[in-house]
């Protein structure tokens, strides 16, 4: 079977490479048009056809990197090693820091026995698999400051929960990446906020306030809430996901990426008693490392925006933040502390706390991997300008305005899956929605919450996504498993959006855009109903 999935990837990469060379040799243009989303479209398809994403990612890189050197061999070697992967190692430099540091303070928590204490609390407080699944979606809503912070920070606190339920890994991935990034594009104190304002060219409104004005139109995210509710509380699933849960129920085999990299008897004591830890740490021990990263980030988060600003609200401090260097700050702090917390507590040594370092960038290596890769190729995409490719695409349909909305959000919907970045999306998309929908006009907003909800929508689905990549990081899942598995999930709420974005363009004349809203929500339960109706049938 592996064999054959060689030939396969073989086959098609040598097949895209003839393509790109002859399309090169008869005068095609490759940057600026529909060929740019060639790559990244083949890296997706690869990676859900072989399973296998580092392999699918660098390939995808290889051939946007021909097609941008012009089948040049030694400006593609500069293009895949200094533009492309050299790069995003740069780009993610402080997000990778974060990663390592984020795995630290796990294995920290983890070798104190907090982690099995907060195991044996669960299981005595949180008595049903809806229940663990209920408060594994309140934790991801709860943390809506950055969607990094989210994925891991969910994932490490909620995993032996929703263990302990039978729950398998990819569903919890599916919780984790489902409330992460759509909780992030509706909540107005959030690194997400602050990249959206930093996109608004208006003369009218401000980027926080056109974000915050945008956020009841933001329909993926709202019927995303509403999907995950309705279908925890209805105790059902289907497609691959189904196929997970069943397996988890009946056998107890929860689809835990690190349990293949252990030999039998390692797996065996795993699956029966958890990871080995000593059992001196409490269920506080757990809680305090948590709040200290959680204020640590946010003041990390906070000082890099007012020393952007100098002086103003917490809401201009954060409109002006980054990301990539709040975090770091934060999180080194917040390991400082963590490591002088449990050693003043006698529950870890020093020397353990410094075996724990190599042991959380360990952790890390996958999502590293794949999130270098991921932004290797969105560098490669760049290259190819399509950008300007969308740009040309929304100007040619701006006579259908009443369906614009609905056209706005499929659009930003492929390209976030083509690239992987909400953020790259709805960076290109604003602009341009600004230019096609006037200000005076109330479409303007719904125009604005398209964009963001078909970025945030594109990016819930691509495995390529940095918010996917630490979804299955957070859950320690096979990353193709967790793509898959929440893929129908995604496109039933991307379907019922599309829908209600129509609503929302034909009721605009009349004021009744805000029917829109109860109408998907209704849509979202019904059609769980009747998917559970057709499972039983």
């Amino acid at each position: 079977m592996k064999k054959n999935k060689v030939l396969i990837a073989s086959a098609i990469f040598i097949v895209m490479l003839v393509l790109i060379a002859v399309l090169n040799a008869c005068g095609v243009g490759f940057v600026a048009s529909g060929w740019a989303l060639l790559p990244p479209l083949v890296a997706i398809i690869l990676a859900l056809v072989t399973k296998e994403a580092y392999s699918s990612l660098f390939i995808g890189i290889v051939l946007g990197a021909v097609m941008a050197a012009g089948c040049n061999f030694k400006a593609t070697l500069d293009m895949v090693t200094v533009d492309s992967i050299s790069t995003a190692v740069a780009d993610n430099a402080g997000i990778l820091v974060f990663l390592v540091i984020l795995g630290t303070i796990v294995a920290l928590v983890n070798k104190s026995g907090a982690s099995r204490a907060f195991g044996n609390w669960a299981q005595k407080n949180i008595k049903t698999k809806v229940g663990a699944m209920m408060a594994t979606f309140l934790l991801g809503v709860l943390i809506f400051i950055d969607d990094y912070f989210n994925c891991l920070t969910v994932g490490s606190v909620m995993a032996p929960v929703t263990d302990s339920k039978k729950i398998s890994r990819v569903k919890l991935a599916y919780l984790i990446d489902a409330t992460a990034a759509p909780v992030c594009m509706i909540a107005p104190v959030s690194s997400w906020a602050a990249a959206v304002s930093g996109c608004v060219e208006s003369e009218t409104y401000s980027g926080i306030d056109l974000f915050i004005r945008a956020i009841p139109y933001n329909f993926y995210s709202i019927f995303t809430f509403v999907f995950i509710i309705a279908i925890v509380l209805m105790g059902f699933d289907y497609g691959k996901m189904s196929d997970f849960e069943i397996k988890a129920q009946k056998t107890g085999d929860l689809s835990v990426l690190d349990v293949a990299l252990l030999d039998e008897k390692q797996e065996r004591k795993l699956e029966e008693e958890g990871p080995e830890s000593p059992a001196r740490g409490k269920l506080i021990d757990l809680i305090i490392p948590i709040v200290i990263l959680i204020v640590c980030s946010v003041w990390g988060l906070l000082h890099n925006g007012y020393q952007a600003i100098g002086e103003g609200s917490v809401i201009d401090a954060f409109s002006e933040t980054d990301a990539y260097v709040g975090l770091p700050w934060g999180s080194i702090l917040a390991l400082i502390l963590v490591v002088i917390y449990l050693i003043a507590r006698k529950i870890v040594s020093f020397e353990e706390a410094m075996e724990c370092i190599p042991k959380g960038f360990i952790s890390m290596v996958p999502a590293i991997l794949i999130l270098t890769l991921a932004t290797g190729l969105k560098n490669i995409t760049g290259a190819l300008e399509v950008k300007t490719f969308v740009h040309d695409v929304m100007l040619n349909a701006q006579g259908l305005q009443w369906a614009l909305p609905a056209i706005v959000f499929v659009v930003a919907c492929l390209i976030a899956f083509a690239t992987g970045t909400s953020w790259g999306t709805f960076g290109i998309l604003i602009p341009i929605v600004s230019v096609v929908f006037p200000e005076t006009s109330s479409l303007f907003f719904v125009g604005i919450s398209a964009c963001l909800a078909g970025a945030v929508c594109g990016d819930h689905c691509s495995p390529i996504s940095d918010t996917t990549i630490m979804s299955s990081a957070g859950a320690h899942c096979n990353h193709i498993d967790h793509v898959e598995t929440q893929l129908p999930y995604a496109i039933s709420v991307a379907g019922i959006s599309f829908v209600t974005y129509i609503v929302a363009g034909l009721l605009d004349k009349v004021s009744l855009t805000w029917i829109s809203i109860p109408l998907g929500a209704a849509i979202t339960v019904g059609f769980l109903f009747f998917m559970k109706k057709r499972q039983k049938a």
